[in-house]
């Protein structure tokens, strides 16, 4: 098919464009290519694909801050991007935007173990915080199941949690301070090296704001001691509902494990075919991880041990070793990359209250038998923080869009429980025309009147959170 030519004064434009940044940065930190361009048009969330106008990666927080001044004074959108591994979305590019990448920003700024914090550029990687500081007996806690890859800057901009959220909690709880550069240029820097800062509280209406605010260059984190030792524990169930069940009852009894997993069949199978953990077969599995000393352990155990006797396992299997608890641990990191080699699939992130999981989940394999497509479930038990898969195919017309019917489907649920639309994965371009469905227009104005404030031109990542129609109406009228 022959593509259309650019107009050539939008060819003009973008020349310019190039030729301003390429003023401020190094020659090989700004992309503008087209094939070169194809490794940006989409994120983890690849149903969806649109090559941007071009790509800078900045290296300092004056490089980003020259960047957005140009794009300002331009009025051009950029989207801030940190690994790509968003599966809501949320680093989407449109045609007319520049990305903002932060990979290159990885450098460790600061650490300071009496105040029990440590200092990075937002570019870093999850797990490269803890590796700056495990080897002196510290880590970073929040732990997403991409912390291989993704970046701090991502973590912040969606509230990311993680396995261990449960008992250390996700990202605003471990984030004491950010470095900030707003749309116009402007550097600002919140919070600090220390606990609730004076004022109001921006720290907060920053982390999750998906990077409709600013571009997040340096975040201040707290990190903790090891603890003494952990155990995990493997339990088998006959169904979801009866997992969901167990679930329920420990967190009722009132123990806090540092992890509580699930995952259903489907997603059992493709990760033992992938990862070879040694689970059992079974309709549902549950990992459930204490830590402390060996006594605490031992009593934790017993407790939750004993609850889940109660619910009539097919199997129990407490880790005897560092080994075992790495391979029990292998396949639950290894879910998502497991199913994406048996077929396509959509990640849903909607959260519901730990009560209700026995009746949600069999609500979605009754949607599932219903759209016909298979949905497989492994997601953090613990704090309802759910994470359906649904599988199609996207070689087969219409199956796409079933998927996203189903996945709708299954967010209303989580909202009609007395949930919400997202947990972790931020609402992106999946879920924005989904907020009406938990907010009302009263509640979205509130929201869009805090973006007015940070970015009044309404340039930084365009088409995200907001349904379409009123944040182009939005965009528009600040033209």
């Amino acid at each position: 098919m022959e593509m259309p030519v650019p107009d050539a004064a939008v060819v003009a434009d973008k020349a310019r464009l190039v030729t301003r940044l390429a003023e401020v940065l190094p020659r090989d930190a700004v992309i503008h290519d087209p094939a070169q361009l194809r490794a940006y048009e989409c994120d983890a969330l690849t149903a969806y694909k649109c090559p941007p106008l071009a790509v800078v990666l900045p290296a300092t927080t004056e490089e980003v801050a020259d960047v957005l001044r140009i794009c300002h004074a331009a009025g051009v959108p950029v989207v801030p991007r940190g690994s790509g591994t968003s599966l809501a979305g949320g680093a989407l590019p449109t045609a007319d935007s520049v990305i903002l990448g932060v990979a290159r920003l990885t450098d460790v700024l600061d650490v300071s173990y009496p105040d029990r914090i440590i200092r990075v550029q937002a570019g870093r990687t999850n797990l490269s915080v803890t590796g700056a500081v495990e080897e002196d007996g510290w880590f970073y806690a929040p732990d997403p199941s991409s912390q291989l890859a993704c970046a701090i800057a991502g973590n912040v901009a969606m509230n990311s949690g993680g396995a261990h959220c449960l008992k250390y909690g996700v990202t605003t709880n471990n984030l004491l301070g950010v470095t900030m550069v707003l749309m116009d240029g402007t550097v600002v820097e919140l919070g600090g090296g220390h606990m609730d800062a004076g004022g109001l509280d921006l720290l907060g209406v920053v982390c999750g704001s998906e990077g409709q605010l600013g571009v997040v260059t340096e975040a201040t984190l707290r990190i903790l001691p090891k603890p003494e030792g952990a155990r995990p524990v493997l339990m088998g169930f006959d169904s979801n509902e009866v997992a969901g069940a167990c679930v329920s009852d420990i967190i009722k009894a009132g123990v806090l494990p540092v992890a509580i997993e699930f995952m259903d069949r489907p997603c059992i199978r493709a990760t033992e075919a992938f990862a070879k953990a040694g689970y059992p077969d079974c309709e549902a599995l549950l990992i459930v991880e204490v830590e402390g000393s060996p006594a605490e352990i031992d009593e934790q155990l017993g407790v939750i041990l004993q609850i889940a006797r109660r619910h009539d396992p097919v199997e129990l299997r407490e880790s005897q070793s560092a080994e075992e608890s790495a391979r029990i641990w292998l396949g639950r990191k290894s879910a998502f990359g497991a199913m994406g080699q048996i077929n396509d699939y959509m990640c849903l992130d909607g959260t519901i209250p730990v009560s209700e999981l026995p009746r949600v989940l069999g609500r979605i394999r009754e949607m599932s038998e219903g759209y016909g497509l298979e949905v497989a479930n492994v997601f953090h038990a613990g704090d309802g923080n759910m994470h359906p898969l649904i599988l199609f195919d996207a070689n087969t017309p219409g199956d796409l869009e079933k998927c996203e019917a189903l996945g709708a489907d299954i967010l209303r649920l989580c909202v009609e429980v007395g949930g919400c639309l997202t947990g972790e994965h931020g609402v992106g371009v999946e879920k924005r025309d989904l907020m009406g469905d938990q907010f009302t227009p009263e509640d979205m104005e509130a929201q869009m009147r805090v973006k007015d404030v940070f970015d009044p031109s309404w340039l930084l990542n365009p088409a995200k959170v907001f349904p379409l129609p009123v944040s182009e109406a939005r965009r528009m009228a600040a033209e």
